[in-house]
């Protein structure tokens, strides 16, 4: 007999349980959660950049100055969403790799339940919109698992992407558990953040008319501002007046506004430019043109999500629930350095080691923030974004861990734009988000027993600005940089890359005097500086962050190899869907084929028949003009092939053979086996392919090679393989590199 469900039609209690109800006076939650915004970047945080609704919520609301992250995306994300610390949890580094540790398997473990899990018995409906990043990207395929994806971690709907970064104009969407095409392009004026706002609206429109007394927690994580910074023409044209002083001035311009908001302390004085950051004065005009045009289409894009967050804001209200909601809003780490000495304006190039030279970079100018370009600004604009703290995002100095957040609640939050200045954590926030709710965190989730919440909630600092939580310590490491924070003092190194650990300096500060880390003690304090080393270790030891490694380019080679193992051949037929781009045929500097089985039924036959990328990078295999073409297209410069006689009517093997040979790259086109043209090239895949993924038939979104996309196939494609040779030569530093700069 079956096992019964509650009790039988007839008995005295109902065979469906009771639906839970709502917490007294708990609030709909809406968390915006922004993806490499610096310290100062939002208006109430002393920027020029136009944020009016943040600044209209933080006016209404409390700004936090000692929020702290984990200096990376997919690390600070794990910690958010489970009140733990990122090794704890198993994501101790990034999620496009698992190392086997247990700190560092790249996605969170089912002991440590999400905000979203730990929430839904207490009747919260819960969505997620935008960024996920905290499952393994080799799970993010057709056949999943599913079970580290958003509808497997507690949440009921699910519109965004799963990667660090995804094209603003032609995103790697996902809706639910299913890859699907983006409802619009450049050409007819799409941008994501207006999409996930546009979804973000509908859901609170279906929950307001299905139930709107039940609570709902909404995570809206933007692609804003992480690379490609990308945004509409117009709008970036309008900063680029705002900030053709430079960097050097406008941290002076920053650092005094914070000083009057109170967001730093008088007296508080910027420390020295950050390491290889030349004066604004030592760039050549033309330069100063290109950093402020990438600095404008950053500015851009913030302001752009900062428009959609009034929309979204004003829905709210509209639909009476404005009231009734908690607000959130953040930044994941610091500003990013992945941009370099010199921005980039496609950093698709330079990943594959061609050169993007300035004068290139020049010449392009007006491109910037468009759908062919993959811009990211220079280190000295990071610097001023990060403006009064020290380095960048994967660093554990201030730069890379210390962000701006917001918290407004017109029925919870009597206080209206004050500030908060005690030390708070990612890990702390989902249990204030609990003790607001008024529950606890359950024991067991799916009959999983729960490790203990590791955060600290800090509710009563939202009535109270005197109120102090977290009295114990809060370690930080990333790469090999570490930190601890206790006491209001700071110890922190950073690790270069391959140096010896028991050999870097530890630096020491004492944050409650020194805000942003300019005045070591290590030489004064060296006793306190030890004991904290010490208490350093002992964390590590408790949250998994030990083994330290800092070896970059080994991690992913070797997760790349574990996760493709011996398997050279993928077969791709007619009517299957999206391929994420970490699940495809990896041709990275290596021999291989590909071949399509299909039928040309005459001259007018056109289309894709297999593409991977976009127009920043990436190939394609396609029929135009009854001719068969392969292109390239290696950070925009195109390597393309026409056959040279028509594509014959008929059942066709159309196909590209690709030999690598001394270091070049030997391309042969084939119709039916024989050689049809070819090329030569020491250009080639030798880091990445593209982080937009593959199709067969068509290119679904922003397009690889010259055509309009999609470009749908008009024969009868039945079959596309790929065959790869055993020859792999990659150059395992710079693959790193790339996949690090796609954080």
């Amino acid at each position: 007999m079956a096992a019964r469900i509650g009790k039988t039609v007839g008995e005295s209690q109902p065979y469906w349980p009771a639906a839970p109800k709502r917490p007294k006076g708990a609030p709909n939650i809406l968390v915006v959660l922004f993806d490499d915004v610096g310290f100062s970047d939002f208006g109430c945080y002393g920027s020029p950049i136009a944020t009016p609704a943040i600044d209209a919520i933080a006016g209404r609301g409390l700004r936090y100055t000692g929020f702290h992250t984990t200096a990376m995306c997919s690390t600070t994300r794990a910690a958010l969403l489970t009140g733990r610390n990122h090794h704890s949890v198993g994501v101790g580094c990034l999620a496009n790799f698992d190392s086997g540790y247990p700190g560092y398997r790249g996605k969170i473990t089912r002991e440590a339940g999400t905000l979203a899990e730990m929430l839904r018995p207490h009747g919260y409906r819960n969505y997620m919109l935008g960024k996920w990043h905290v499952t393994s990207l080799t799970e993010s395929g057709a056949t999943g698992l599913f079970d580290g994806w958003p509808l497997g971690r507690g949440f009921d709907r699910f519109y965004g992407f799963m990667d660090a970064e995804t094209d603003q104009y032609a995103p790697e969407l996902v809706r639910d558990n299913t890859p699907v095409d983006p409802p619009g392009s450049f050409a007819t004026g799409y941008h994501l953040t207006s999409d996930l706002v546009d979804q973000g609206i509908r859901y609170i429109a279906d929950h307001v008319g299905d139930n709107e007394e039940t609570p709902w927690l909404m995570w809206l994580a933007f692609g804003a501002c992480h690379a490609p910074h990308q945004a509409p023409f117009d709008l970036i044209r309008k900063y680029d007046t705002l900030f053709a002083d430079g960097w050097d001035a406008e941290r002076d311009r920053r650092l005094a506004r914070q000083v009057e908001l109170g967001i730093v302390p008088k007296g508080t004085r910027l420390p020295p430019r950050n390491d290889a950051v030349k004066p604004w004065s030592e760039a050549p005009d033309g330069e100063k043109r290109l950093y402020t045009r990438l600095q404008a289409a950053y500015a851009a894009m913030l302001d752009h999500a900062d428009q959609h967050i009034a929309r979204l804001i004003a829905f709210l209200e509209t639909v009476g629930q404005l009231d009734d909601t908690l607000i959130v809003i953040m930044s994941d780490n610091g500003a990013s350095q992945e941009g370099g000495p010199l921005g980039m304006v496609n950093a698709m190039g330079p990943y594959n080691l061609r050169r993007e030279p300035i004068e290139e970079k020049i010449a392009r100018i007006d491109d910037i923030g468009g759908p062919d370009t993959h811009s990211n600004f220079p280190l000295g604009w990071a610097m001023a974004a990060n403006t009064p703290l020290r380095r960048y995002k994967q660093n554990t100095h201030g730069g890379g861990i210390r962000d701006p957040l917001v918290m407004a609640w017109n029925k919870g939050i009597a206080a209206r734009g004050e500030l908060r200045h005690q030390f708070c954590h990612a890990s702390d926030l989902a249990p204030t988000l609990l003790d607001i709710v008024g529950v606890k965190p359950p024991r067991t989730i799916n009959g999983i027993k729960q490790m203990p919440i590791e955060g600290t909630s800090f509710a009563r600092s939202l009535a109270n600005a005197k109120a102090r939580s977290k009295a114990k310590p809060q370690y930080f490491e990333m790469f090999g940089h570490r930190g601890l924070v206790q006491d209001g003092w700071k110890a922190v190194c950073f690790h270069p890359p391959g140096a010896d650990f028991a050999q870097d300096k530890w630096e020491l500060f004492h944050l409650d005097r020194d805000f942003n880390e300019t005045d070591d003690l290590a030489e004064r304090e060296p006793e306190r500086l030890k004991a904290m080393i010490d208490e350093w270790w002992r964390q590590a030891q408790a949250h998994k962050v030990l083994p330290l490694d800092d070896r970059f380019a080994p991690r992913f080679a070797e997760n790349a190899k574990r996760f493709h193992g011996p398997r050279t051949k993928f077969v791709f037929h007619a009517g299957m869907g999206h391929v994420p781009t970490d699940v495809a045929p990896d041709v990275r500097s290596r021999t291989y084929t590909i071949e399509a089985d299909a039928r040309i039924d005459g001259p007018t036959t056109e289309g894709v028949l297999i593409a991977h990328g976009d127009m920043t990078c990436g190939y394609a295999l396609y029929i135009k003009d009854n001719r068969l073409a392969y292109d390239m297209n290696i950070g925009g410069l195109h390597h393309l092939i026409v056959s040279d006689r028509p594509v014959p009517p008929g059942n066709r093997r159309l196909g590209l053979r690709m030999r690598r040979n001394k270091g070049m790259n030997v391309a042969t086109l084939l119709i039916d086996g024989e050689p049809v043209g070819g090329f030569e090239t020491q250009i080639g895949f030798v880091s990445f392919i593209s982080w937009s993924g593959l199709d067969i038939g068509r290119d679904r979104g922003s397009p690889v090679s010259h055509y309009e996309a999609p470009f749908a196939f008009t024969g009868k494609l039945r079959k596309v393989s790929v065959t790869l040779d055993d020859d792999q030569a990659l150059d395992a530093k710079s693959a790193a590199a790339a996949a690090l700069a796609r954080e």
